[in-house]
């Protein structure tokens, strides 16, 4: 199983083969579209030559993380604030999964325990704590017992709620579709 947004085959790739990356992905899939936030990690493996570790994005001089998000194009609207909110991701990944991010969900005994670690990572909500947990669950395998349950709607079979739910262009527009319909009750 794996991820297959609407973005250059070599995003894809990345987020495939590398836990990070799709972490990182997650991170900055926040006030842009996901296309954008998905391919970022692949646009900063670039920037820098390689996929960055761990080790290397929590201890990386924060104006040099800054300008390299910042350079354009951007990876995020925001480059100060996601350089800063990846490197803080990073320094927790380090610290409590010796710098492994596929730690954060390997060896999770339930859905339960699995957003509360996702949940315990800076900028995550619970929110998107469940729709990282239904994204693991549904494109990448990762199912401990009860991770539907802990995804709440986002891990619903047939859902189009999220980037958990997109395999090709039609599911992307499904997931758009049912985000304007939340957009306009919240307003209405």
């Amino acid at each position: 199983m794996s991820i297959a947004l609407p973005i250059a085959p070599e995003a894809n790739d990345l987020l495939n083969r590398d836990p990070l990356a799709l972490t990182l992905g997650m991170v900055l899939d926040q006030q842009i579209p996901l296309e954008k936030a998905f391919s970022s990690p692949w646009v900063l493996a670039q920037r820098l030559g390689h996929a960055p570790t761990v080790e290397e994005l929590a201890g990386f001089d924060p104006e040099e993380l800054v300008a390299i998000f910042a350079t354009p194009p951007a990876l995020h609207r925001f480059p100060k604030a996601m350089a800063g909110r990846v490197q803080e991701v990073c320094r927790v990944l380090a610290g409590t999964y010796d710098g492994d991010a596929a730690g954060l969900w390997r060896d999770a005994a339930d859905g339960t325990e699995l957003v509360k670690r996702i949940a315990a990572l800076p900028g995550f909500g619970k929110q998107k704590s469940q729709i990282f947990a239904a994204l693991l669950g549904k494109q990448y395998g990762v199912r401990p017992p009860g991770w539907r349950e802990a995804a709440g709607a986002y891990g619903e079979e047939g859902s189009h709620r999220s980037v958990a739910d997109i395999v090709d262009a039609d599911s992307l527009g499904k997931v758009r579709a049912f985000k304007k319909e939340m957009k306009a009750a919240a307003k209405g």
